[in-house]
């Protein structure tokens, strides 16, 4: 087989039994096709490769300046390929199942103030061009303050799930897995008055023979629905609104403040865990440290002790 088929096989694979995301998916396909051409290079292929070549195709990633998170995904896409691989019979080894990848560095995810999300949920309340978009944006931002859900998983809800003024959203996250997330009151009212706004265009467009959109927030784009980045910009958009600075800002850093918030007021990790959809408790663990930091700098700053 060539390595295109390879390719393919392997991610169809990974798609059918583990339900991966599409940008999962796409993310390990565009990691593989740069390492066949890394083989390529040097007169070999999936199917000749030990691993002296995977350990050289590394340390090339390494010297070229890739981040370290990003050479970790290389070598996991190219270990599930040959354990893969090994099962079909295509090799009879598997010449990436010794090598250890560069160690995960963990860095503290950048979070908001309570004070700093409130300044951005009142600025997205009057960011937009019209009064519709004001009540998009303002139910796209407390949607996301109040739930914690990733921006995929915002853009893409379907209107079904936001009916009947439901005090809890069913969300659809990575692998499929489905969880529920309750709804704040200041998100309710948000998400109704958008509703109402929402389905006033969609009635227009019926009216003038249009399809209707099944998505929450629908857009022209090909998904039928608001993309992830366009979310992006109105981020930093509404950051500039609110006056802060839009570096660093983006529709995760709303997730970590979500997060973080709930743990500073006493909310239990499992439950934090839960609701991020977190398959693993020690991803939510992080959050801990991002409030021993916060507890830490409050100190160092307002102690008198502290003071220089």
């Amino acid at each position: 087989m060539n390595t295109d088929r390879w390719i393919a096989l392997y991610l169809d694979a990974t798609r059918a039994e583990l339900d991966s995301a599409d940008n999962t998916i796409l993310a390990y396909g565009r990691d593989l096709a740069d390492f066949a051409a890394f083989l390529m290079r040097r007169n070999a292929s999936f199917a000749t490769a030990d691993r002296s070549m995977i350990e050289n195709y590394l340390i090339a990633l390494d010297q070229s300046g890739m981040a370290q998170a990003t050479r970790a995904r290389r070598l996991s896409a190219i270990r599930q390929l040959y354990r893969f691989a090994y099962e079909e019979g295509w090799r009879s080894d598997n010449p990436a199942a010794q090598i250890k990848g560069p160690r995960k560095v963990k860095n503290l995810p950048k979070t908001l103030s309570e004070q700093d999300v409130t300044q951005m949920l009142q600025a997205a309340q009057k960011t937009g061009r019209t009064k519709a978009e004001n009540f998009r944006n303002a139910c796209l931002f407390q949607l996301l303050y109040a739930t914690g859900m990733r921006v995929s998983e915002l853009v893409s809800l379907p209107v079904a799930a936001a009916r009947g003024n439901p005090q809890m959203l069913l969300v659809k996250g990575k692998g499929g897995k489905e969880r529920m997330v309750p709804l704040s009151p200041p998100a309710r009212t948000a998400l109704e008055q958008w509703l109402q706004a929402r389905d006033d265009t969609e009635e227009k467009s019926r009216v003038e023979g249009r399809a209707t959109s099944r998505f929450l927030f629908p857009s022209p784009a090909k998904a039928g629905h608001m993309t992830r980045v366009w979310f992006y910009t109105l981020v930093r958009d509404v950051a500039v609104a609110a006056g802060l600075s839009p570096t660093g800002i983006t529709p995760h850093t709303m997730r970590h403040a979500f997060a973080t918030h709930l743990l500073a007021n006493g909310a239990d990790l499992r439950v934090i865990q839960t609701l991020l959809g977190h398959a693993d408790i020690s991803t939510t663990e992080i959050y801990t440290h991002v409030l021993d930091e916060r507890l830490k700098e409050l100190v160092l700053t307002h102690h008198p002790l502290a003071r220089d």
